[in-house]
């Protein structure tokens, strides 16, 4: 059964502007994690053993230029893209009550193994700062005053139109009773002045209905990260070996705020003698329903 049957079985998964899931989508493959044998994208969590742990508000971080409202309702987002398989578990936690936050309304987006966005082809590379600089550097103290218009992406990474129809490595989909939610996707790439790192949001207080996920709010803007071992473990593999771009690494980039599972960054599971097998990457997302982030 495919993720679009099991939309139209509720009657109730789907979201504003929702794009129905095409017939070429990937079809679902298991992760290999050694002695735990293949993951499944249906998997449930087990019943509670104790009482919820609180856990800290997971860090807003910037939308960046390429989210788009009309991701398709579907958690497996992989298309046509090549890369390490990688299934991405979240659970999210309201930090007030330690409840699990139900009926919300996941969106990730990220690049693909060569740092290129679905949406924004025409980019190439994630348009993460341009070619690098070229000559001597500039010296002196800037005199003068600037004119004319800026141009380029605005800082702080504001939002730009979409170039193309392209929606690889791009879904949305609802969290359960447990704040739980697991989507299937590929390991991203990287390109200039970023690390690795995939983008979500959270809406709440909206509605499910049949013609989308209507009203509500986004209470959280975040992206998560990787660790620098999978990332260069993921390196040696094609096609990430072929992404010419510069890497940035966790420690150097201008988004990450250096604070772990607090900042965002995912803890992963895989063979280490065997990263393309599949990576499996978890993390509780700590919000605040009653507020606005919408990055």
């Amino acid at each position: 059964m495919t993720d679009t049957q099991e939309l139209d079985s509720t009657g109730k998964l789907t979201r504003r502007k929702a794009v129905a899931v095409g017939a070429g989508a990937v079809a679902a493959v298991g992760l290999g994690t050694g002695a735990a044998g293949a993951l499944t994208l249906g998997r449930k969590p087990g019943p509670a053993t104790g009482a919820e742990v609180c856990y800290k508000l997971t860090s807003e971080t910037t939308e960046g230029p390429y989210y788009i409202d009309a991701d398709k309702i579907r958690r497996d987002i992989t298309e046509d893209r090549e890369g390490i398989p990688l299934l991405l578990d979240l659970k999210v936690i309201d930090t007030e009550t330690c409840r699990p936050v139900r009926n919300a309304a996941v969106d990730i987006w990220h690049c693909d193994a060569v740092g290129v966005y679905s949406g924004y082809e025409a980019q190439s590379n994630g348009g993460g700062g341009g070619p690098a600089p070229t000559g001597e550097p500039p010296t002196g103290t800037p005199t003068g005053t600037p004119t004319g218009v800026p141009t380029g992406p605005p800082p702080g990474g504001g939002h730009q139109e979409p170039t193309d129809d392209t929606r690889y490595l791009r879904g949305t989909w609802r969290t359960d009773k447990h704040g739980h939610v697991v989507f299937r996707t590929v390991f991203p790439g990287w390109y200039r002045g970023r690390c690795v790192h995939i983008h979500t949001k959270v809406h709440v207080d909206g509605e499910w209905t049949d013609a989308g996920y209507e009203g509500g709010r986004t209470c959280h803007t975040g992206q998560f990260f990787f660790d620098e071992e999978s990332v260069l473990a993921s390196a040696e593999l094609e096609p990430y070996a072929s992404n010419p771009a510069e890497r940035t690494t966790l420690t150097e980039d201008m988004i990450y705020d250096q604070s772990g599972t607090t900042g965002g960054l995912l803890r992963l599971r895989y063979r280490k003698d065997g990263i393309g097998k599949g990576v499996r990457g978890s993390i509780t997302v700590g919000v605040d329903p009653e507020t606005t982030h919408d990055g």
